[in-house]
């Protein structure tokens, strides 16, 4: 099968496994070739497939050989024609590369929400391992089925009090799009609470506690993201962001029984703007990521998501550079929101349209790396090249 890149109301609906090898092992030599670093012996990831989860893996796991468990939900391919998820390719071949480096590790496929999962979990590491450093939570989903009351929840993307109108990126043409996002219900804003708020990071440390799996000076971080005032409508001052405040909430509750019981601590650190998965869909948000990436790689500050998780855990978690702000966040976004590059930021925002885009923005460099998300505008793979699908769908998960 000769698999090309297919968009569907800026979805990718195919992903390269070839090309999510690459994306993988990219990261790999960066951490290599940037050095080792102190950490965790064992660490668990929630959502380490793909974006930030599985950059904070391979920066652990190949920059100081930390024992990695990753739980996340993703469809494996079927038959000769359905590609899968370019998550279900990241776990294969950082598996791969990681047994070539006899790394220790293990992949979950399922619902992390779940009860039934959390004790699966649980029974390995307590049988494996037997205690865990860290845990990180790295999970962002559109819907959650509570494991206590049976009612699934679903969350928006949605502003609260007015709606809010701006440009977004058509990734087919690479242009702008006017988006309008409507204003949330008060269900919609408690449901996306339910969903992406702190309940289910607090769910597995307590579980994690309860059955003794937790080591002294056991650190547990949740990524969040704040930006700047030119996102606070559609993201901090949003649905998004009412969860996000409820993860903060959780993270002080869950620091002072960690504290107490472990000596250790509960951490939100806040990341830098980046393509992934989930920020491609969030309305208005590419066209602030086109802008920065621009600004920032025109000051050579620029990071993508290794460099941003390999500095966070090498410097400020497990080293003495840690960077925070007044309500006690780690922020290795301080890069993105250095004033002159704010200042930029938001002259351009307030100027550019479609007949400048191309020329005032990366939106090139924005829509490249959507691709390489899903294995796509890597130089030296061939997508000219027939793809044995059936062949690698053998390959898989321990």
């Amino acid at each position: 099968m000769i698999i090309q890149p297919v968009i569907k109301s800026n979805i990718c609906v195919r992903v390269h496994p070839i090309g999510c090898k690459e994306n993988v092992r990219r990261q790999i030599e960066y951490i290599k070739e940037s050095g080792e670093f102190k950490g965790p012996r064992t660490a668990l990831i929630i959502g380490g497939s793909s974006g930030y989860g599985l950059a904070s893996r391979i920066a652990l796991g190949f920059g100081c050989k930390t024992n990695t468990v990753n739980v996340s939900f993703e469809m494996a391919p079927r038959g000769a024609t359905k590609t899968g998820t370019a998550g279900w390719w990241n776990n294969i071949f950082f598996q791969q590369f990681a047994k070539e480096e006899g790394l220790s590790f293990k992949d979950f496929v399922g619902d992390a929400f779940s009860l039934e999962m959390k004790e699966q979990v649980i029974d390995y590491i307590k049988k494996k391992y037997g205690t865990i450093d860290l845990l990180i939570y790295s999970l962002a989903s559109n819907r959650r089925t509570d494991p206590k009351d049976g009612v699934t929840y679903n969350s928006v993307l949605k502003s609260i009090g007015e709606e809010v109108r701006g440009y977004s990126i058509d990734i087919t043409n690479l242009s702008l799009k006017e988006e309008v996002m409507e204003p949330a219900t008060e269900k919609e804003i408690q449901d996306t609470i339910k969903v992406m708020g702190g309940e289910d990071w607090q769910m597995w440390v307590e579980m994690l506690s309860e059955a003794g799996v937790l080591a002294e000076n056991f650190k547990t971080i949740a990524y969040t993201y704040l930006g700047s005032p030119a996102t606070y409508p559609i993201y901090k001052d949003g649905t998004i962001g009412q969860a996000k405040k409820h993860l903060e909430q959780t993270a002080a509750t869950l620091d002072g029984m960690i504290k107490e019981k472990y000596h250790g601590e509960a951490l939100i650190s806040s990341s830098k703007a980046i393509v992934t998965k989930a920020s491609i869909y969030i309305p208005i948000f590419p066209v602030y990521g086109a802008i920065l990436y621009k600004v920032m790689k025109k000051q050579g500050t620029h990071e993508g998501e290794i460099e941003q998780k390999y500095r966070l855990f090498k410097d400020m978690i497990y080293g003495n550079e840690r960077i925070t702000d007044e309500e006690g966040r780690v922020r290795p976004d301080n890069l993105e929101l250095d004033e002159n590059v704010q200042r930029e930021v938001e002259e351009i925002l307030n100027s550019v349209n479609n007949e400048n885009v191309r020329e005032i923005t990366d939106i090139e460099g924005f829509v490249e790396d959507f691709m390489k998300i899903n294995g796509f505008n890597f130089d030296n793979v061939d997508y000219d090249e027939d793809v044995d699908l059936k062949k690698l769908a053998k390959l898989e998960l321990i």
